[in-house]
């Protein structure tokens, strides 16, 4: 199966076929699995373990956080691709965008203010998780709407913030 993974603005080519997965034309070797009772996924890519938080945002949305870093992507099958090629209108539509922890963690450090505005990867919210420091970072150049979370505060999928960011078109 063929799919269109859109993450930062890039669109990356997957094609699954079993365990041998081709990204960006590269072959590897993955398999993914669930560790119960928790949001992680362990991924074995070409016998090399990483343990990443993995969360359903609807729609073909997810949120990865390998390492404590979270990422959104939006996974699109081929007839989906061809679908939104069909309507997509060219204009830049505004989508509401939740930042939540990816994981149990202590808030350290908050780094932006509502109102600000953020560029694509700035930092937002420092965690401590598993004794491990976390920045969370904007996904996409974004306003920040509101900041839920305060220093010392312990969070577990809890709202951190919101912000409004443009959608690619």
């Amino acid at each position: 199966m063929r799919y269109a993974v859109l993450m930062d603005g890039q669109v990356i080519e997957v094609e699954v076929d079993g365990d041998r997965v081709t990204v960006a034309g590269q072959p590897h070797t993955a398999t993914l699995g669930a560790i119960p009772g928790t949001p992680l996924r362990q991924l074995l890519l070409d016998g090399r373990p990483t343990t990443l938080s993995v969360e359903s945002l609807g729609r073909g949305r997810w949120a990865l956080a390998p390492g404590g870093e979270r990422r959104e992507v939006e996974v699109l099958d081929e007839r989906a691709l061809h679908i939104r090629s069909l309507t997509s209108n060219g204009d830049r539509q505004r989508v509401s965008s939740v930042l939540k922890a990816p994981m149990p963690g202590l808030v350290l450090r908050v780094q932006v203010t509502p109102g600000q505005a953020v560029a694509a990867g700035a930092g937002l919210v420092v965690l401590e998780a598993m004794k491990m420091e976390n920045e969370l970072k904007a996904a996409a150049p974004a306003v920040v709407r509101a900041v839920r979370v305060q220093p010392g505060e312990a969070v577990s999928g809890a709202f951190v913030a919101d912000t409004e960011t443009k959608a690619p078109s």
